[in-house]
């Protein structure tokens, strides 16, 4: 696994110092089955609004 994974979303549970994510486990789906042809058809499940358990 990855050991440096970046995120941007500031307002995520899993944002760190540094634009880090501090998250165990990183889960991506995509919105069109198993298969993606670009980002825009992909998602971050990890992602918990931060304050929101």
């Amino acid at each position: 696994m990855a050991r440096d994974v970046l995120c941007e979303v500031n307002n995520c549970h899993y944002w760190a110092k540094g634009n880090r994510c501090s998250a165990d486990e990183i889960y991506v789906v995509s919105h069109k089955g198993d298969q993606a042809k670009n980002t825009e058809e992909t998602d971050c499940k990890t992602f918990k609004p931060e304050g929101n358990w």
